[in-house]
């Protein structure tokens, strides 16, 4: 995904009021985009603190700055910064982390992102994007460009099926009709899912949604259609229960008075066996490969 973050930037290179800055990362990866900025292109080093410290000034000084790291690193180690800097004064900056949820692998938890959304979305003003392909960049990228407040954008690895064909971009986009319960699934892990869905008779195949903006303020008439006929709701992402798209969900429908007839939740549960391993380990303990999910529907 971050060729096409960095192709897609590279395209707005020409706007200069757009400021990019990078804790020391992007070796092999993001030098065409070095080469386009120029001086607009901006290596903090290791100083994450006060790298969005001054994208909060360049913001304040009416740039555009986008500040870019492993994803625990632009969430966590500048959370306060963050906060005070950038989300009390409302300022849009945004923040790009790369290897969402266990992107990071054998690197272990240090490296992990299982509560970056989850935490960012307690600072007032923030929104949360997670593509889930690399077709998902562009539209991203010109939302983000017109946006009046803070942003995170989460990257990962893109696993569309081959042949499919993408619906049209929209923080809610349905990608598979069937009988069985409404599946929602956050970001890049929808693309094993879906693959494995795919070879599934409608009759047991589950409705599957992809949620790609968080937070959400409304369900799509379709949705919430989905969840009264089916009954069943789960919602799937790889990020720890608190604070992730399962509580938000549950807190909206409930808001709205539509709460589903069954309500359950597959999320990142850290590390059960206390060893580290490919994302596509971490994914299997926590339940959430396509196989244990279809179990979870009772399928």
């Amino acid at each position: 995904m971050r060729k096409a973050f960095c192709e897609s930037l590279v395209n707005k290179s020409s706007n200069k009021e757009f400021v990019f800055l990078t804790g020391d990362l992007g070796f092999m990866a993001l030098e065409p985009l070095r080469t386009a900025m120029k001086d607009r292109f901006i290596n903090a080093g290791v100083s994450e603190q006060n790298m969005v410290s001054v994208a909060a000034g360049l913001a304040k000084s009416n740039l555009r700055p986008w500040a870019y790291s492993i994803a625990p690193f632009i969430y966590a180690r500048p959370f306060e910064q963050i906060r005070n800097d950038v989300c009390l004064h409302s300022l849009p900056v945004i923040l790009v982390g790369n290897g969402g949820g266990y992107g990071y692998g054998v690197m272990g938890a240090t490296h992990h992102s299982l509560e970056d959304y989850g935490a960012l979305l307690t600072l007032p003003g923030m929104r949360t994007f997670i593509p889930a392909f690399d077709e998902d960049i562009n539209p991203m990228v010109d939302i983000l460009f017109k946006v009046n407040h803070p942003c995170y954008l989460r990257l990962g690895v893109t696993e569309l099926p081959k042949d499919f064909q993408l619906p049209e971009y929209n923080s809610w986009r349905k990608l598979l009709d069937g009988d069985g319960a409404t599946l929602v699934v956050v970001g890049p892990l929808v693309g094993s899912i879906l693959q494995h869905l795919l070879n599934l008779d409608k009759s047991i195949r589950p409705n599957l949604w992809l949620l790609s903006e968080l937070s959400p303020t409304k369900f799509p008439d379709e949705f919430v259609c989905d969840i009264n006929r089916t009954g069943h709701l789960c919602v799937v992402e790889e990020h720890g229960s608190h604070g992730g798209a399962g509580q938000i969900i549950a807190h909206l429908l409930l808001k709205e008075g539509k709460p589903p007839k069954r309500f359950t939740t597959k999320t990142a549960l850290g590390y059960p066996s206390g060893k580290y391993g490919s994302q596509k380990y971490h994914r299997v303990e926590s339940g959430l490969d396509p196989i244990s999910i279809c179990k979870h529907l009772e399928i």
